[in-house]
């Protein structure tokens, strides 16, 4: 563990627990790694809608199937599906300590869901609090457009920050590295769009109730932990 890394961890040490936690922050913004981390830190289970989707389908449930069923039509499946899965999966046992919400509630109406969900269950300690990861424009289209995949053993580079040492070719595996095709800056623009018309009433409804907070993204992955993790004590009422 380096010396950076260990600068995160006394969170956990302490017993401190951040309840329900919302992770905002556009595409390629690090939400994903930093979950990663917060998994590791509080011993609290990620979230993600993709995944309970994927879940639901696979075991063959009933919301599985009617989901299924849309996406093999090619429509959306409905917030009121998707939140029908997710109040199912906030119901196991896991979840009690804390969790982190990966990529829901994505709307306003899912938002006001989750509240009065959140609110009808009796065991539930702590409101949720949403933390977004805010990261310059022209930074998260670097980030993008720069990435490559190593398909094997899945390393991620990018050509600008972080290249292989042969150009386009994986340092471990000498494999060709792949650049996946909705990595352009014509579907960055799109996907920003959406993410930004999506998310802002999200924000804007946690923000009036005093349970959001924003930290840079810029910083090292090992910063952007730390801020998160000050934000959720301050939040919390728990101090530094």
């Amino acid at each position: 563990m380096t010396s950076e890394s260990a600068a995160h961890t006394p969170a956990s040490a302490a017993n401190f627990l951040p309840g329900p936690v919302l992770l905002l922050g556009a595409p390629g913004g690090g939400k994903g790694t930093q979950a990663q981390l917060l998994m590791a830190d509080f011993g609290i289970p990620q979230i993600s809608t993709g995944d309970i989707l994927r879940d639901n389908i696979a075991r063959e449930t009933e919301l599985g199937k009617a989901a299924k069923g849309l996406m093999d039509k090619g429509q959306l499946v409905p917030d009121e599906l998707v939140n029908d899965m997710v109040g199912s999966r906030l119901s196991q046992p896991d979840v009690e300590r804390g969790y982190i919400l990966d990529g829901y509630p994505r709307t306003l109406g899912q938002a006001e869901w989750l509240d009065a969900y959140l609110a009808s269950e009796k065991a539930e300690v702590a409101p949720l609090v949403a933390i977004n990861i805010r990261v310059d424009e022209q930074e998260l289209l670097r980030r993008i457009t720069g990435r490559r995949i190593c398909p094997v053993c899945k390393t991620i580079y990018n050509i600008y920050s972080k290249p292989p040492k042969q150009e386009g070719i994986c340092d471990n595996e000498g494999s060709p590295l792949q650049h996946r095709s909705d990595d352009t800056e014509e579907a960055f623009a799109e996907r920003m769009k959406a993410y930004n018309s999506l998310t802002a009433p999200v924000i804007e409804h946690y923000s009036k109730q005093g349970r959001f907070r924003e930290v840079d993204g810029g910083q090292s992955m090992e910063q952007v932990t730390a801020a998160i993790e000050s934000s959720l004590k301050q939040l919390r009422g728990a101090g530094e």
